[in-house]
């Protein structure tokens, strides 16, 4: 039957008692498999990180600017990376840091939650915040 209408014979289930067998153009049918694959990872999320880095003893305007920057990623979507760098001997400071950190994290608490605690990695102290779900 498969030969009169120019069409593949696809074995569907071997295991099975017959086997099923399926008449189908096989060219089209992956054709369609690899579109289908496309449009899901078209569809799938993309994560976008950005980066807000400050010092330990930037001042109130300037961590205030920095927040509402933050506030606005969130709100579109991307996580937030906050990096504190320490320059110099400034690095005896990582106390004032840290806490800075978790005052950017509570004072985002209703845009995002604390992906993780601050970490020190050499002479950089970050965190990440990742935006809330959608409702």
């Amino acid at each position: 039957m498969a030969d009169e209408l120019d069409l593949d014979l696809v074995e569907i289930s071997a295991k099975a008692d017959p086997p099923v067998c399926k008449i189908l153009d096989y060219q089209k049918y992956l054709y369609q498999q690899r579109k289908r694959a496309k449009e899901m990872k078209a569809n799938a999320a993309k994560v976008v990180i950005k980066e807000i880095r400050f010092g330990p003893n930037t001042d109130e305007h300037d961590f205030q600017f920095k927040l509402k920057h933050a506030q606005g990623f969130l709100q579109e979507g991307s996580k937030v990376k906050a990096t504190i760098f320490f320059r110099g001997r400034s690095i005896m400071f990582a106390e004032q840091g840290q806490k800075q950190l978790l005052r950017f994290a509570v004072e985002l608490e209703e845009y995002g939650r604390a992906e993780s605690m601050p970490v020190l990695e050499g002479k950089r102290m970050h965190m990440m915040i990742a935006p809330n779900k959608k409702k």
